[in-house]
């Protein structure tokens, strides 16, 4: 009689988690990616040298001027405008670089998630933002005791917590809105133009247009840019209406189109 041999039962381990899947080590993947090109580090100094060079004209104006303020805050939001504008274009490298150069199948294959990519990327863009605001606000506040000394004034530390809440929404929504448009076209060289046609010459013609009559109350609904203005200010409850519609179109609306377009593509 023979007896069948017994197998001994395989121990069973733990799963060890897929690197891809955990959410935090991709938006850290994705904050590497921002600044492992060349273009990004390259872009990095040019933000870094402008606000130097923004923060040294405010100072030298407000030694002869008086009108021009050098306070604490009036310096951080000053400086603030510099990396508002150009921080973008670093979320935008860090959405098309994926299809310029060809990357996206390694990253999809990691990660086939697509929303959870562009999540990541998302989060790594609000970072950051959040970032550059505290940098800001160091040479700002390195900067306020300098620029009291040179125009011979009494330095002014004042910073109200709403008008901070609000500068940083504001350089949170601009990287967040480059990356929506970067997203809807996918394109590095057009979507760079489209943010500098949104951020620089769109807010000049929506107040040009407001001079015609029958457009002067669509223009405040449909401009996100002076929207915003109130938000390092005092906002009314016309003023957040505002905000909310104009953010829809322009922020809202391209960040869903450019999801889905994303999620949509073929990838080659």
């Amino acid at each position: 009689m023979t007896t069948a041999a017994t197998v001994p039962a395989r121990p069973q381990g733990r799963s060890i988690p897929s690197v891809a899947n955990r959410f935090d080590r991709q938006v850290l993947v994705e904050l590497r990616k921002s600044v492992d090109t060349r273009s990004g580090r390259t872009l990095m100094i040019i933000i870094a040298a402008l606000v130097l060079v923004v923060l040294a004209i405010q100072i030298a104006l407000g030694r002869t001027v008086d009108e021009i303020g050098l306070s604490f805050g009036d310096l951080a939001f000053t400086t603030g405008v510099a990396t508002a504008m150009l921080l973008p274009i670093l979320g935008i490298l860090l959405i098309t670089s994926e299809w310029s150069q060809r990357t996206t199948l390694i990253t999809f294959t990691l990660e086939p998630r697509r929303i959870q990519v562009i999540a990541a990327k998302l989060g790594a863009g609000v970072i950051m933002a959040v970032a550059a605001t505290a940098v800001v606000l160091a040479i700002a506040a390195a900067a306020t005791p300098v620029a009291g000394a040179i125009a011979d004034r009494p330095v002014d530390w004042a910073l109200p917590m709403g008008p901070f809440l609000g500068f940083l929404a504001q350089q949170v929504i601009a990287v967040i809105s480059g990356m929506a448009l970067a997203a809807l076209i996918l394109n590095t060289p057009a979507s760079i133009v489209a943010y500098v046609g949104y951020a620089l010459v769109l807010p000049m013609l929506l107040p040009l247009a407001s001079l015609w009559k029958p457009a002067e109350k669509v223009v405040p609904w449909i401009d996100f840019s002076g929207a915003q203005a109130g938000l390092t200010a005092t906002m009314a409850g016309s003023d957040w209406a505002h905000l909310a519609v104009s953010g829809g179109i322009w922020l809202v609306l391209p960040l869903v189109l450019g999801t889905i377009r994303i999620v949509r593509s073929e990838i080659s």
